[in-house]
């Protein structure tokens, strides 16, 4: 079992570094940086969407806003679409493909940004939802897998977590992801 525990820490070690040495990394985190914090200073808020472990850091994200993260400061405008009688209604009467789309045609305006995480890429109720929000006027931030996908190749800016052969390893760097654009969103808008 040990040996099991250290090949984990080490794979997730290595996928970090990975990351760290692609080109576009730090780029990228930048530019999604000055986009949601452009659109808060516009009073504009940040939707998040994403499925199971991606809409559980898309929850994590928003909470994080609206709450705090290192700091005590104003509360932040941020939602994840993750109310089950929403979903389950939409998923209902339209299909599990609209169900973030449908949210975002609603609750969105042009201004707000939105955060689609998708460790493929190409989540269809994801896809559909940065059509909706770029039809909205909304920008678009992704969090996603690299490689040539649905949300890469359409987003203002993707963060792509290297490409890995489970899951696991992509939502490992798209949660460290998430913190740092949370800490570095803080920063801007309150200092340290």
């Amino acid at each position: 079992m040990n040996e099991l525990i250290n090949l984990d820490l080490q794979e997730a070690h290595d996928e970090l570094h990975r990351f760290l040495a692609d080109e576009h990394t730090i780029p990228c985190m930048g530019r999604a940086v000055e986009i949601f914090v452009d659109a808060l200073q516009r009073g504009n808020k940040i939707i998040a969407c994403g499925n199971g472990g991606s809409l559980c850091d898309a929850t994590h994200f928003a909470e994080e806003l609206t709450g705090r993260y290192r700091g005590n400061r104003r509360s932040l405008p941020a939602v994840s679409i993750n109310d089950p009688a929403f979903l389950t209604c939409t998923a209902n009467d339209f299909s599990y493909e609209d169900v973030f789309a449908r949210y975002v045609e609603g609750v969105g305006t042009s201004g707000d940004v939105l955060l689609a995480i998708s460790t493929s890429g190409n989540s269809e109720n994801v896809v559909r939802a940065l059509a909706a929000a770029q039809q909205k006027g909304m920008q678009v931030v992704a969090v996603t897998v690299e490689g040539d996908n649905q949300l890469t190749r359409n987003a203002d800016v993707a963060v792509c977590a290297p490409r890995a052969p489970h899951s696991d390893r992509i939502q490992e760097i798209h949660i460290k992801v998430i913190h740092t654009l949370i800490h570095a969103i803080e920063t801007a808008m309150f200092g340290e």
